[in-house]
């Protein structure tokens, strides 16, 4: 078993168990909800019950959820894998609304709450939702460096395994439970060859600019369902999407996304990657940097940010830029350098949007002042960001 590593949302889950009736976990499998969730429940001040509902011996206490639920009213219930069950959500309105105090029920979820809508509809105003994302080199700081974090990705059981040959095989068996048996579940009906195709095909294409059309005719599928396939994809934590900021300028803006994988361990996997050292000569590197620090940045990001990037078809561009209400307020360009120099794109992009604070992301370990109105900072300083 791998020994439980502590994780930053603990405290904002216990906040959250005080204050709702109900706090959902979600994330992809494997990332660690369970963990986490008796973890808290260690902390929590009632007693606990927990229920798997993958195992068919709980799953069948729930057969009428209300005869076993009404005697635990004074229990924190933790129900695993919520999404099997998703018509167990109008019973939980019904208990909550029967007895409304905080910290009822912890749901964890293997999908987004857009994919179980009867959760979103039937426990609105009565849930809070935290995303648990794979391991933050922050959280993992004093156990491995980052390359190790970097190409093995956040998933506890590949980021901990003790060979990269045995990094590979739970990632190849990840890849492959989730195209023919989770998504599927999940109720995306499609082969699992060609979602393995576009899988792949978005790793080759990660940190660019999505190409609806040429994914299409790649697949030779219409591009509706290349839409379809990507949102069953973004809603099970499996890639992001990164809009364009858009604001009244008058430059004409790129409006397609840029794609990224959720976890770079899984992007390596399907680009074939076998090692760090593969990885240092591998012409995807500096997209993969990209991708690895889209995704630390996003873990961290408070309720205020919201994250996007910026083009214009004249070519001026940056890869995230940090709104606070649709204001720019950071701009950040990612190189993997020791010694980065700015574009004159970053420079335009810096004038155009007029961020308070302009950063370039770098591999070296400590930050340091490039210009006046410019900083280095370390993969190690994310945090300070914000």
């Amino acid at each position: 078993m791998t020994k439980y590593i502590p994780r930053h949302a603990e405290e904002t889950i216990l906040k959250l168990t005080g204050l709702f009736p109900a706090v959902a976990i979600v994330g992809p499998r494997q990332v660690g909800k369970t963990s986490l969730a008796k973890a808290i429940a260690a902390r929590l001040p009632k007693p606990v019950q927990y229920l798997d509902l993958e195992d068919p011996d709980d799953l069948i206490k729930l057969s009428n959820p209300r005869l076993f639920l009404d005697p635990l009213a004074d229990h924190t219930v933790i129900l695993d894998e919520v999404q099997k069950l998703p018509t167990l959500f109008p019973a939980l309105r019904g208990i909550i609304d029967h007895n409304r105090e905080p910290g009822r029920f912890i749901l964890l979820g293997s999908a987004s709450p857009d994919l179980i809508r009867d959760a979103s509809e039937s426990l609105a105003g009565r849930i809070a939702y935290h995303e648990l994302a794979p391991f933050t080199f922050k959280e993992v700081s004093d156990i491995v460096d980052f390359q190790t974090h970097w190409y093995r990705g956040g998933f506890p059981d590949a980021l901990l395994a003790p060979s990269d040959e045995a990094v590979q095989l739970w990632r190849k068996n990840f890849i492959n439970t989730y195209l023919e048996r989770d998504l599927p579940l999940l109720g995306l009906r499609a082969d699992p060859i060609v979602t393995g195709k576009l899988w792949r095909m978005i790793a080759h294409l990660s940190s660019q600019l999505l190409n609806m059309e040429a994914l299409a005719g790649s697949l030779g599928i219409t591009g509706v369902t290349v839409r379809r396939y990507l949102d069953f994809l973004e809603a099970a934590y499996l890639i992001r999407r990164l809009q364009p900021y858009s604001a009244n300028l008058k430059k004409r803006l790129v409006k397609t996304p840029k794609i990224y994988l959720r976890d770079t361990g899984i992007l390596h996997q399907l680009l074939g990657v076998q090692s760090f050292y593969d990885l240092s000569g591998h012409p995807g590197l500096g997209a993969s940097w990209e991708n690895y620090m889209i995704e630390q940045i996003a873990a961290l990001l408070p309720d205020w940010a919201e994250m996007f990037f910026y083009r214009t078809q004249d070519g001026t561009e940056a890869d995230l830029v940090i709104t606070r209400g649709g204001a720019p307020e950071i701009l950040l360009e990612i190189k993997y350098s020791t010694a980065p120099r700015p574009g004159k794109g970053f420079h335009i992009a810096k004038t155009d949007l007029a961020t308070r604070r302009n950063v370039i992301v770098c591999p070296v370990e400590k930050g340091f002042p490039l210009a006046e109105d410019v900083e280095v900072m370390s993969y190690r300083e994310l945090a300070g960001l914000f």
